[in-house]
C-alpha cells in the first residue's frame, strides 16, 4: 500500500476472525449515517448488534482519511454470499441522498489501486451488485447509494489509469 495512509484503529472484537483465503472482489459501502462516522463508532454500532465487531475492512471519512476497520485478511461481514472473498470498503455519511465528499472521491481509487496491486483479479464492484453475483435477491440494497454508485465506472476507469493497466473493465 503505497498511494494511501490507512489510519491503524487496533480495535477489539468480540470474538475470534476467520481469515480469507482469496479476495475477488473489493466492495464499495456507504455507512448510511447522517454524518461523519469512524470506524470506532461503527464497530461500536456493529457490537450492540451482537456481532463480532465493524464488518468493513475500511471507512473512509468526509475528510477523507481512511481507517481500518477489520484486519485487512480478516472475513468481512458487510456482503451476505461474498464475505469469504472479498474486502469492504465504507463511506461515511448517506450516498443515496448526498453527494460523496470531494475528499473521499479523491482518495477512494487510490485505496483500490493499493489494494488491487495486492490483487489484480479482484473486481470492484457496489455492494447493490452482490445479491447477483451471490444469487441471492433478498439481500438485495440501494448501497452505496445512487450518488456514489453512478460515479463507480469513473473511479474504476481511475484506478487502472493509476496501475497502468488499460485492460481494466468495468464490472467484468
Amino acid at each position: 500500500m503505497g498511494r494511501v495512509i490507512v489510519i491503524e484503529t487496533d480495535l477489539d472484537f468480540a470474538r475470534s476472525l476467520s481469515y480469507r483465503g482469496e479476495t475477488d472482489y473489493l466492495i464499495v459501502h456507504h455507512e448510511d449515517s447522517a454524518g461523519d462516522v469512524g470506524a470506532a463508532t461503527v464497530h461500536l454500532q456493529h457490537l450492540n448488534l451482537g456481532w463480532a465487531g465493524i464488518g468493513y475492512h475500511y471507512v473512509i471519512r468526509f475528510d477523507g482519511t481512511i481507517e481500518r476497520g477489520r484486519p485487512r485478511d480478516a472475513i468481512g461481514a458487510h456482503a451476505q454470499g461474498l464475505n469469504y472473498c472479498s474486502i469492504g470498503i465504507a463511506f461515511s455519511g448517506n450516498c443515496q441522498d448526498n453527494e460523496p465528499t470531494e475528499e473521499q472521491l479523491e482518495v477512494l481509487p487510490k485505496l483500490l489501486a493499493d489494494l488491487k496491486d495486492n490483487w489484480p483479479d479482484a473486481q470492484i464492484i457496489g455492494h447493490r451488485d452482490v445479491a447477483d453475483i451471490a444469487e441471492n435477491p433478498s439481500s438485495a440494497t440501494d448501497c452505496p447509494g445512487v450518488k456514489l454508485y453512478d460515479r463507480l465506472p469513473d473511479i474504476i476507469e481511475q484506478v487502472a489509469i493509476m496501475r497502468g493497466d488499460c485492460n481494466e473493465s468495468i464490472r467484468s
